[in-house]
């Protein structure tokens, strides 16, 4: 069979996939985000770029993006295959603990932005009902480029994805509203507007509990043939159905993505998922910025550069202060407020929906939704800048206030031991070592609990290390052991994982929540992984057995029984081929 390399969407491919092998080792050898890379390869190979000169150099088709809106389908699965991935992150418990930042902070956030840009347009001209419009589009923040840098499990991480939750979850309310105002509407867009949310509630609901009960059987079934191919593809059948669903019923597929990574991360499944949907979801949105980038026209910014300049830098400014006093009034510390106020400044990927709504309803100009379009797009190739802008205002404002910041982690002792998380078990890991001169530093994320250790004489500095950079900056390889005392299951073993795989001599004495998080810390490559829950369970056992009346010899017998037992579970589940080290060593048994 002859490839036919006139073919359009054959060409659009080799470009893509040409751009993706180029552009991601290239700029991480630069240490700069491959973000800016894709969205630089869109605006090189789009229609404003290298396309424009496709009729006088033919041979330029094959470098160049020649259907743009044929790609749009793979963008739109990025930003699908991302929302599924933060769903497997998260579980229902803790999306119900967030339930205040999210319909507190991240309602106020938008309604708030929205309504100060409105007015500032108004102010400048624009009509009120297209005003509205570009301050609801135009107040909305990234959740395909925010949520990969910040993550969700980082004190700035949680705040924003709160916030873009909120977002996501509004679009479908504000694409009906500017419906409602557009001149020809009627009054059937409050009636359609509760129809989509009452058949979008039966199918979250229908969704929901097909996926508790059919789920956890599909994904045995998938698990018995041993077939990565067939459980990729349960997984991404799993995710499109879901997404499918929702958009049908007129909801946004977000919407269905995030609810399927949420169900699938409540089973034993999600993160053998999460591993093997990561490439597509990270060539999807490779594709998603590349479309960002086709939207760029240079030759019209370099005409209006300080318009658009002024555009950015009035909406970013107006972004940054209402985030900043909503996370502050919520109780977040100054650092973090600034840093996810400036992350969270510049507008998102679903603007260019609102905006296109905003046009098509006749509420405003097509030469004014170009405009915002640009603005958009520019903003979104900024993003990754603000991050690196808002770390240095965090970092500042916690000098200024007395608190060594994360680049302080640098100072590592050499040979010593490094302690990630500094609660209750850090500190009992830091008084054992210093009770036997071991040299130590711990990090952490509480800037508030650095700063009282500190004042007691340990060695904390202040960092997130759900942030690659400052895993970086550790300096792992000059340290003695890396103990884990964190109590966030995930990141524990996404840093294990890391950290095993580029430094593979040091030992790993991990926290772990439970059998089962200990097996899967094993398998990651940890050299000790604790059980909280055994040890503490046993000791309790043996205290209400003796308490009860039960000889001590046969408590104890028990005791070791169980524990044993617990062993041998824990080595074959992480297939291990010597026995973890989980038994409690009694003083006596020291000195013997």
């Amino acid at each position: 069979m002859a490839l036919d390399l006139s073919n359009n969407g054959f060409s659009d491919a080799l470009v893509i996939l040409g751009a993706a092998g180029i552009v991601i080792p290239a700029f991480t050898r630069f240490r700069i985000s491959p973000v800016i890379g894709f969205i630089l390869v869109g605006a090189l190979v789009g229609p404003a770029g290298l396309g424009q000169l496709v009729e006088a150099f033919p041979w330029l088709f094959y470098f160049t993006i020649s259907d743009p809106e044929s790609i749009e389908p793979f963008a739109e699965f990025g930003i699908i295959l991302l929302l599924f991935s933060i769903g497997l992150e998260l579980s229902f418990k803790r999306l119900w603990t967030m339930r205040g930042l999210v319909f507190g902070v991240g309602a106020a956030e938008l309604l708030g932005a929205a309504t100060l840009i409105a007015i500032g347009l108004y102010v400048m001209g624009q009509p009120w009902s297209g005003a509205l419009g570009l301050g609801l589009a135009l107040a909305l923040s990234s959740t395909a480029l925010v949520l990969p840098i910040a993550g969700t499990t980082s004190a700035v991480g949680k705040s924003a994805f709160a916030m873009l939750l909120f977002e996501d979850l509004a679009l479908v309310p504000i694409v009906f509203l500017l419906g409602a105002l557009a001149p020809a509407a009627g009054n059937a867009g409050l009636g359609d507007f509760m129809m989509t949310l009452l058949r979008g509630g039966v199918v979250v609901a229908l969704l929901f509990l097909g996926g508790r009960f059919f789920l956890p059987r599909l994904f045995a079934q998938a698990a018995r043939t041993k077939s990565p191919e067939l459980f990729l593809a349960a997984s991404l059948l799993v995710v499109i159905v879901a997404s499918l669903a929702t958009t049908v019923v007129g909801l946004s597929p977000i919407v269905g993505a995030l609810l399927a990574g949420l169900l699938i991360a409540e089973t034993d499944y999600h993160s053998e998922v999460e591993v093997i949907t990561a490439p597509f979801k990270g060539l999807a949105l490779g594709v998603f910025l590349i479309t960002v980038g086709m939207r760029l026209d240079l030759r019209m910014i370099m005409q209006d550069w300080a318009l658009l300049l002024a555009a950015i830098l009035g909406v970013m400014a107006i972004k940054v202060g209402v985030t900043m006093a909503l996370l502050k009034l919520s109780g977040a510390r100054t650092g973090t407020a600034a840093e996810a106020g400036v992350l969270m400044a510049s507008p998102s990927e679903t603007t260019l929906i609102v905006l296109g709504v905003a046009a098509a309803a006749g509420l405003i100009q097509p030469s004014t939704a170009a405009f915002w379009t640009t603005v958009t797009a520019i903003g979104l190739t900024i993003t990754p800048l603000l991050a690196q802008a808002g770390r240095f205002a965090s970092r500042k404002i916690e000098e200024r206030d007395g608190v060594r910041s994360d680049a302080s982690a640098e100072e590592v002792v050499p040979g010593g031991t490094v302690i990630i998380g500094f609660g209750r078990v850090g500190r009992t890991v830091a008084d054992m070592l210093r009770a036997h001169d071991k040299p130590y530093v711990a990090v952490d994320a509480d800037i508030d609990g650095v700063a009282a250790a500190r004042r007691e004489g340990y060695s904390v500095v202040f960092g997130d290390v759900a942030r690659a950079e400052l895993v970086d900056r550790l300096r792992l390889g000059h340290a003695k052991a890396l103990i884990l005392t964190m109590d966030d299951p995930v990141l524990t073993v996404r840093l294990t994982r890391r950290v095993r795989s580029w430094v593979p001599h040091i030992p790993i004495i991990a926290r772990a929540r439970d059998a089962a998080h200990a097996a899967e810390l094993y398998k990651a490559g940890a050299t000790d992984a604790v059980p909280e829950t055994l040890e503490s369970s046993l000791q309790l056992s043996e205290a209400a057995l003796v308490d009860l009346g039960v000889a001590v010899g046969p408590v104890i017998a028990s005791i070791h029984e169980k524990r044993d037992e617990m062993r041998k579970a824990i080595k074959e589940a992480a297939g291990l081929e010597r026995e973890p080290r989980i038994r409690r060593v009694r003083k006596g048994e020291a000195e013997a």
